[in-house]
């Protein structure tokens, strides 16, 4: 591959590739549901899941007067939950960040997100954070990604963004982005195969390796 087009920026999804969350969304998604009196199973979860939680409303049949209740409820029972770093995550970002350029590109809450990355101290490893109240769309839109390429002044044909659901490929791709897929953490992994990244991986920790076919 020709210098103009070898890699320099690596941008992230937050949960699922990095953190380790299905679980603890998964526990506060059915505490949610139960709170309103409704109940939703870990088979239309896994189904329905979408970085964009709303899509998961809508498949619960929530009405949209509930929406902002939902929303404060799941966050209520998020917080009861403690997800850890997947395995091998902090060591990858560590070799990486010697080499290239890493931000985050997270449907997360923003106050949510950054708690966590300071949680896990990873927060200055990022040179840039985009969060759900950042860009004016939602992923799979390719705003939040290319807000985060503007803030480090690369363009896309040098970066790739790792992720675990079709929505993260979706979104690479419509930004001019390559995108890898990793499946050990996703709650759709049929559907992330589907979405046809560039390449894919069992679990983070064979980034490193993975990245070598596009140096």
């Amino acid at each position: 591959m020709n210098r103009k087009n070898s890699t320099e920026g690596i941008l992230f999804d937050w949960d699922g590739t990095l953190l380790n969350s299905f679980a603890a969304d998964a526990q506060a998604y059915f505490s949610m549901f139960d709170a309103l009196g409704m109940s939703f199973s870990m088979e239309e979860l896994k189904r329905h899941y979408s970085p964009n939680w709303h899509k998961v409303y809508r498949a619960a049949r929530l009405p949209r007067a509930k929406w902002e209740q939902a929303d404060r409820l799941w966050m209520r029972f998020y917080k009861l939950q403690q997800p850890e770093l997947q395995p091998g995550a902090l060591r990858v970002l560590r070799t990486l960040e010697r080499r290239f350029t890493l931000a985050l590109v997270s449907s997360g809450s923003r106050a949510r997100v950054r708690r966590q990355l300071r949680e896990h101290r990873v927060s200055a490893m990022f040179r840039a954070k985009v969060c759900s109240e950042d860009a004016p769309r939602r992923k799979p839109h390719p705003a939040p990604l290319r807000m985060a390429l503007d803030q480090l002044r690369l363009v896309p044909e040098v970066c790739i963004y790792i992720g675990d659901a079709p929505e993260d490929i979706e979104m690479a791709h419509r930004a001019g982005v390559r995108g890898i897929g990793v499946l050990g953490g996703s709650p759709v992994p049929e559907r992330l195969r589907a979405a046809s990244p560039d390449a894919l991986i069992e679990t983070i920790g064979e980034l490193p390796a993975a990245l070598r076919k596009f140096a």
